[in-house]
């Protein structure tokens, strides 16, 4: 039977554990030339309805040091945008791939993509949701030495689809999660009592930033105003001034506290400049980790 990695809560926690672990195994034998090709053979069709360069070049890549080929379908790519229902467009792609990758706006297009398809469905990004990331950052956090089931994340700024994401996570693995935002642009309602029904994380919701932050292991941010939402930017600027990563607020983090962004960052807006550029930033080695997560994504759901 097929499986689809839409949500994070598409996954038991143990197999949460299991893709950072195996990602980790990827990250170990890169560049090494006696790696295992375990998708010889394979083909992965990404269709892309969101301009991306991470979630792009590292399934790209992922999948060819995998011994399969990834084929990008831009808008201008596939019918879809002309009036071609998803579900004809996912059974079509059923018959020539091995997997599908899709970033897109809307949640629903996803799913709709994955209940028509007969090969496994791997959610890029929507509006909603965005597990390879959180499973990347994950990775990253226990890459610096923390427990998984015991750290303290502070999400800082908009309860967009990557603080969807970490809510999941949260309550699947048991850590504890502080969000600080404005109110009106909290993380969904309906995804936190979805999450709360399956696990035993502490999530709360706060308006002080520092709060939030006070003793936090990980320090996480992302843009203010998302793909999408750019008329709404001005307004953003103004609500989200106060929510920003700086070293003001890393000093009330954990002594050994990191800072991750999930980029493209705003540098000036939610995140400056030299606690990007600094000793306590993990942002890039978070970039890298999307490329060795979505390794272990691709070989648990197309492998076999």
């Amino acid at each position: 039977m097929k499986k689809d990695l839409l949500r994070v809560l598409d996954l038991a926690g143990r197999e949460v554990l299991s893709l950072v672990s195996s990602g980790r195994a990827w990250k170990r034998r890169w560049g090494r030339r006696s790696a295992p090709r375990p998708l010889a053979g394979k083909s992965l069709a990404m269709v892309f309805q969101k301009a991306s360069t991470r979630t792009r070049v590292s399934f790209e890549v992922g999948m060819t040091r995998l011994g399969g080929h990834a084929l990008f379908l831009s808008p201008e790519d596939t019918q879809i945008g002309r009036g071609e229902p998803v579900r004809d467009t996912a059974r079509v792609l059923s018959r020539y791939a091995d997997g599908i990758m899709i970033r897109t706006f809307s949640h629903a297009v996803a799913e709709e993509l994955a209940a028509a398809s007969s090969v496994p469905v791997i959610n890029g990004l929507t509006d909603d949701h965005h597990p390879c990331q959180v499973i990347a950052d994950l990775m990253t956090a226990q890459e610096r030495g923390f427990d998984l089931r015991r750290m303290k994340v502070a999400y800082v700024g908009d309860g967009n689809n990557v603080a969807n994401s970490w809510v999941e996570a949260a309550q699947l693995l048991g850590f504890t999660l502080r969000i600080a935002c404005p109110k009106g642009y909290e993380p969904s309602v309906r995804i936190r009592r979805e999450a709360e029904a399956v696990g035993r994380g502490d999530v709360r919701v706060l308006r002080d930033p520092f709060e939030a932050a006070r003793g936090a292991d990980v320090l996480y941010t992302d843009v203010w105003t998302s793909m999408g939402q750019e008329k709404e930017r001005r307004k953003r600027l103004a609500l989200f001034r106060g929510y920003r990563i700086d070293n003001d607020l890393l000093r009330v983090a954990g002594k050994g506290a990191i800072v991750m962004h999930c980029l493209p960052a705003h540098r000036g807006e939610e995140i400056t400049d030299e606690v990007i550029e600094g000793p306590r930033s993990a942002v890039f080695d978070e970039a890298e980790n999307r490329l060795h997560v979505q390794m272990a994504i691709l070989e648990k759901l197309i492998r076999h």
